[in-house]
Order: structure tokens, then C-alpha cells, then sequence
């Protein structure tokens, strides 16, 4: 089983915008994240830590400046925190191993999909195309792929 970890080498590679999202709670601005018109096939991974959060099949278009998605991977990947910051009341997505901070999880997604949407910030990720991800180690999730 792999292991996935915050490492100061990997803290130490982030852009100054992936730091301040992932280490010190922030948001890039709306409709500037790398992955927001993403649509290719494959899994978007904690920048930090490599940990498999979520799915090209479970990314939709919310018109809300973020990669939406529905569900992540495993939920074991992802932690949910509650957040009273900035006068609103919200809950706080984070990676477990990694503990970066991610974007959050709202009730106003697709019913037919379980009605969630992860609002998730582009510079907490990295995409692992599909054609990568057995050599990459993610293997295991190319079934959680639609038309893989």
C-alpha cells in the first residue's frame, strides 16, 4: 500500500499560490485555476502528498470558478472540517495525509449524483492523465474512470 505524506521537499517545490491555498487556507481567484476547463481523462491528486482525491468521471461544470466534483475517490483521502471563517458557515475539504487545505463541499450539486459539489481549489492539485496513472501508481483507481 502506498504511503502519502507532507515532506518539506514537497512543500519546498510549491508556487507561491499553491503554498498560500494549501498550507495557509487560501482561494485562488474564480475562473483562474489551471483545471477548471480540464477535460481529459484521469485523477487529480493533493499536490503535497500524491494522494488520490478525485475523478475526471466526477468533475462537472458548476459556473462557480472551480473544479466541481461529486464525490471524491475514497473518502478516506479526504477529511471534512466544519468552518465558520470569513462570517459563513461551510465545511472545510482537506487532504488526510497531506492536511492541505483543498477548497469545500457544499449541498448544491447535481441530485441525481448525491447532490454534493467539492468547490476545489486548481492549486491544490495535480492531474494524473489517464495514460499515466499505472506508471505513476494509481493503477488501482483506472476504474473509477468512465470510458477508460
Amino acid at each position: 500500500m502506498t504511503r502519502y505524506s507532507k515532506s518539506a521537499e514537497a512543500i519546498s517545490a510549491l508556487t507561491p499560490e499553491q503554498f498560500n491555498v494549501t498550507q495557509r487556507n487560501g482561494t485562488e481567484r474564480p475562473g483562474t485555476g489551471e483545471y477548471l476547463n480540464n477535460k481529459q481523462l484521469g485523477i487529480y491528486v493533493d499536490i503535497v502528498s500524491g494522494e488520490p482525491l478525485f475523478a475526471s468521471s466526477d468533475k462537472y461544470e458548476s459556473g462557480c470558478g472551480w473544479p466541481s466534483f461529486t464525490k471524491p475517490i475514497t473518502h478516506g483521502f479526504v477529511k471534512e472540517l466544519h468552518d465558520d471563517s470569513h462570517g459563513m458557515r461551510r465545511t472545510e475539504v482537506r487532504s488526510t495525509n497531506g492536511d492541505s487545505h483543498l477548497g469545500h463541499v457544499f449541498p448544491d450539486g447535481p441530485r441525481d449524483r448525491g447532490g454534493l459539489r467539492y468547490c476545489i481549489n486548481s492549486a491544490s492539485l495535480r492531474f494524473v492523465p489517464l495514460a499515466n496513472m499505472v506508471d505513476e501508481g494509481y493503477g488501482d483507481y483506472i476504474d473509477q474512470i468512465e470510458g477508460a
